[in-house]
């Protein structure tokens, strides 16, 4: 049997993260460890995960096996219960599996670490004059802004005035039909390149209706994705997917998700939720197969117990290190 172990993790958040489902200074993962390898679990209540659900998931795995047959031990993880459980174990096999062999993840994985795109930065919600300072301050060239409340323009206007910056917008569900046929329109005067989720998660409809209003700005569901299958119910109704790990279930059925996603002539985000180095570095193993990234986790913690993924500016520059590359207390 490999030895399956596991952490509770409390993150401290540089600044209240406020979107449209809520705010929160702290969030609550779970560090899992299989042997050597690491990975972890980002516990967020609106996927219906936490700490307490993901360590009972996590009781009942058992893995037997060389950790070089990677595709066998994770056929053993159990199906169902806690994805960002699964996404945790399929994390620390793939960076056992990557120590052992003496090579990155992206080498086994046979990706040029030099083709990822550029990370967005992102920007809570919040009072629209400190958003454009924030903004302003992170030198970033890619702001992603939360948005999804009463004074969306006021805070796309303030940053788009304290930047050049390319924008993002992400409402995290929290528009209906017809506030996003309204606003859309109008934030698209600040040149966007992107509108994340605006409609609740599993308005499919809503969204092809949105989309044939042709605003022209992509539109990228994120919330629903989390099966193959969620995606093939989204294409025609976006041009874009959101896929992460925590939702997906970990690296493999990621991959899987974004050559689907190709072949369905719609484009990848590969994000993260908030999350340490360990998570973030492990999805931008990932980033060299998708058109955009959103892994700014570590950039939104105070206390990252982790070092992996490093920024240069937006550039995500990826450690060389056997496995995820990941260490901890330096």
């Amino acid at each position: 049997m490999l030895t399956l172990t596991w952490e509770p993790i409390t993150l401290q958040l540089k600044n209240v993260f406020r979107i449209a489902h809520g705010a929160s200074a702290q969030r609550h993962n779970v560090i899992v460890r299989v042997e050597e390898g690491v990975g972890e679990a980002a516990g967020v209540a609106y996927h219906g995960e936490t700490p307490e659900r993901i360590i009972a998931w996590l009781q009942t795995v058992r893995l037997a096996g060389d950790p070089l047959h990677l595709v066998d031990l994770l056929a053993q993880l159990p199906q169902e219960g806690s994805r960002a459980g699964r996404a945790a174990v399929d994390m620390a096999l793939h960076d056992l599996w990557g120590k052992r062999l003496g090579q990155p993840l992206y080498r086994l994985l046979g990706l040029n670490p030099d083709n990822a795109p550029s990370t967005s930065f992102t920007i809570a919600m919040d009072e629209p004059e400190a958003m454009a300072e924030r903004a302003a301050a992170s030198g970033m060239p890619i702001i992603k802004i939360k948005v999804g409340g009463e004074n969306d323009e006021a805070m796309v206007r303030a940053i788009r005035r304290a930047t050049d910056a390319r924008l993002q917008v992400d409402a995290n569900g929290g528009w209906s039909r017809e506030q996003a046929a309204a606003i859309i329109p109008r934030l698209a005067r600040y040149d966007l390149q992107i509108v994340e989720q605006p409609l609740p998660a599993g308005d499919i409809e809503g969204l092809r209706w949105l989309r044939k209003l042709n605003f022209g700005v992509p539109i990228f569901a994120d919330e629903a994705i989390k099966t193959p299958g969620d995606i093939l119910a989204h294409a025609g109704a976006v041009d874009g997917v959101v896929i992460k790990l925590a939702k997906s279930g970990g690296i493999r059925p990621a991959v899987e998700m974004i050559a689907l996603t190709r072949a369905l002539g719609m484009q990848v985000m590969i994000g993260c939720m908030v999350e340490t180095a360990v998570a973030v570095t492990a999805a931008a193993h990932l980033a060299p197969l998708c058109d955009y990234a959103d892994l700014d986790g570590p950039l939104l913690i105070a206390n990252d117990p982790f070092r992996g993924v490093r920024y240069d500016r937006a550039r995500l520059v990826l450690p060389d290190r056997p496995g995820l590359g990941v260490t901890e207390g330096e």
